[in-house]
């Protein structure tokens, strides 16, 4: 009798192997990842393996910089070590062309996280590699974002309590959790998580080519993003891995459309769990309903492998539950159809429809005034942006669930990804015209007074003394549905008015009306800016033949609700 190893927390579903059919159907299937640029080059995997081994080397001269300053010897400097560890797409091998990198730089204990924001930081910004820096030590997970050598790579650190982190180490042992503070743990966490991952899959080949898929159809239809309220690239590759332990010996084909029907059909919040959850050396709190009412709540959870077992999916929220669920039903349908060869992959990787999908959208612009003075003291530039900007979006997804909590309004729907845009100008209020006519189809020709910058320009002398406006901008799509005819009237002041004030008094720097500015206004679909459609992509036109007995308006005076200045209860409140 053949024995097969039993992965996960029940027996397989199927044991049986792929027929001619579906093998073909899985060619087809590599063939439309590799049409749609899926798989990166040879020559850009040379250049992700040169920029780790220069960030190894990196790495050990940082642990032995800091030791030298804590007066040990030359020989206990060097024999510190350190270590980068990476996690995410990089590490399951699903990366494609520019994927950033995640990393983990671990190092012993008498390194602290005070000294990598410190010292590594100046290590890497002496490097002719680097293009970007943004440190972020604020953060939920303390990071460093950089581009080096055209990659992005986000960088996190760790310590742990052991003095020696040798080239050998591995992350598996859960005693080397001990004495760790909670923003090392979740460091740490990543590296774990990824390698038990891959633990944990009859076969790794069978589930990157299925990953590759499902990640391509989440980001093109708009349902890839944690900050947003939708599963990231951990959670996407659990949920993989998961129906690939119930179909262990299933081609990635076959693993793709069991993966939209058993989801379809999963019983929320029933929790998909790929190993069962274990006790560990550490007084830390692990993924338990029964106990924690806050892991009750959760919505579609999805936990981790690795101690301490969490939630990667607590950020769902009804309304990104809701978005899920459709398109699993739509995966389900298509996939179906793709093996009784009606369509093919190519229609499961359509484009979303979100910016033709909804009547009324909420924009939330975040906006940093770059000035330098008389003296070349600059304030507001690219790094202050993006953490000000990279709060907003953290902070986003608070305000849909307050919005959802809205009588009348069914879904709020946030789109996965900011779009960003950058502009100089010379005049006094440039600023002020640059909002006041941005993120409208109706005013954003008036922008062309103003130079954008681009990855043409953004060197070039003329503009390096000129002030600049970097604006990000999220979407919310508002599906509406007033059931009193006679109070068609859903206020939105309240959540907004909260949602701003939580932005705002997060740190004092952000007080500064003058350099950070926050607007949140509504847009009506046919007023949605042109940045927002690709370029195969038609605007919406708006029907004249609608009666007006059927346009229901918002209703705001002004029309943008700029909470920047005072957020006044009219202006926030919507007339359907």
């Amino acid at each position: 009798m053949n024995y097969q190893k039993v992965y996960g927390i029940t027996g397989p579903v199927s044991v049986v192997g792929p027929t001619a059919p579906e093998n073909k159907l899985n060619d087809l299937l590599i063939q439309e990842l590799k049409s749609e640029n899926s798989f990166e080059s040879e020559a850009e995997t040379a250049t992700r393996v040169k920029i780790l081994e220069v960030l190894q080397a990196l790495t050990e001269k940082f642990v032995y910089t800091v030791s030298k300053r804590r007066n040990m010897s030359d020989g206990m400097a060097r024999d510190g070590g350190g270590k980068v560890f990476t996690f995410g797409s990089y590490r399951l091998g699903v990366h494609g062309p520019g994927s950033d990198i995640d990393t983990l730089i671990v190092v012993p204990k008498h390194v602290s996280r005070d000294d990598f924001f410190d010292v590594f930081d100046k290590l890497l910004r002496e490097r002719p590699e680097l293009d970007e820096i943004a440190p972020v030590p604020d953060a939920f997970v303390p990071i460093i974002k950089i581009k080096f050598s055209g990659v992005s790579i986000d960088l996190l650190c760790a310590k742990l309590d052991i003095a020696q982190v040798p080239k050998t180490l591995t992350l598996s042992d859960k005693n080397l959790l001990r004495n760790l503070d909670e923003k090392d743990l979740r460091a740490l966490n990543g590296t774990r998580v990824t390698d038990e991952i891959l633990e944990l899959v009859p076969k790794p080949i069978v589930f990157r080519i299925a990953l590759r898929a499902i990640k391509l159809w989440a980001q093109r239809r708009a349902v890839y993003g944690n900050v947003f309220g939708f599963p990231g690239g951990v959670a996407w590759a659990m949920l993989v891995a998961r129906i690939c332990q119930l179909y262990p010996n299933a081609c990635s084909a076959v693993i793709i459309n069991r993966f939209f029907k058993i989801y379809s059909d999963w019983k929320w919040p029933q929790p998909v769990i790929l190993k069962p959850i274990e006790d560990g050396p550490l007084q830390v709190r692990v993924w338990n309903p029964k106990i924690y009412a806050q892991d009750r709540s959760h919505r579609m959870p999805v936990i981790t492998p690795a101690y301490p077992s969490m939630c990667a999916t607590h950020n769902i929220t009804e309304s990104t539950k809701s978005i899920i669920l459709q398109e699993l039903q739509r995966g389900i349908q298509i996939t179906n159809d793709i093996f009784t060869n009606k369509k093919t992959w190519n229609d499961l990787f359509k484009r979303h429809d979100f910016f033709y999908k909804y009547k009324f959208y909420l924009t939330i612009t975040a906006s940093t005034r770059e000035h330098t003075g008389d003296d070349g003291e600059k304030t507001g530039g690219d790094e202050q942006h993006l953490k000000w900007s990279g709060l907003v979006e953290s902070k986003a997804r608070l305000l849909v669930m307050k919005l959802e909590a809205l009588e009348g309004i069914k879904v709020a729907h946030p789109y996965v990804k900011p779009f960003e845009s950058n502009y100089c100008f010379d005049t006094a209020d440039g600023d002020k015209q640059i909002l006041a006519n941005y993120g409208s189809h109706r005013t954003e020709d008036r922008l062309a007074q103003y130079t954008r910058i681009n990855d043409d320009n953004k060197n070039d002398e003329s503009l390096q003394k000129m002030d600049k406006m970097h604006l990000t901008t999220m979407y919310v799509g508002l599906d509406v549905n007033v059931v009193d005819k006679k109070r068609e009237k859903i206020d939105i002041h309240v959540p907004c008015t909260e949602f701003y004030n939580l932005c705002r008094n997060f740190n004092e720097e952000y007080q500064d009306p003058s350099v950070f500015s926050l607007v949140i206004s509504y847009v009506k679909l046919y007023d949605l800016p042109d940045g927002v459609y690709t370029e195969d992509e038609v605007r919406p036109v708006k029907s004249k033949s609608k009666s007006k007995s059927k346009r229901r308006e918002l209703e705001a005076s002004p029309a943008r609700t700029d909470i920047a200045k005072k957020l006044r209860p009219e202006t926030a409140t919507s007339t359907l």
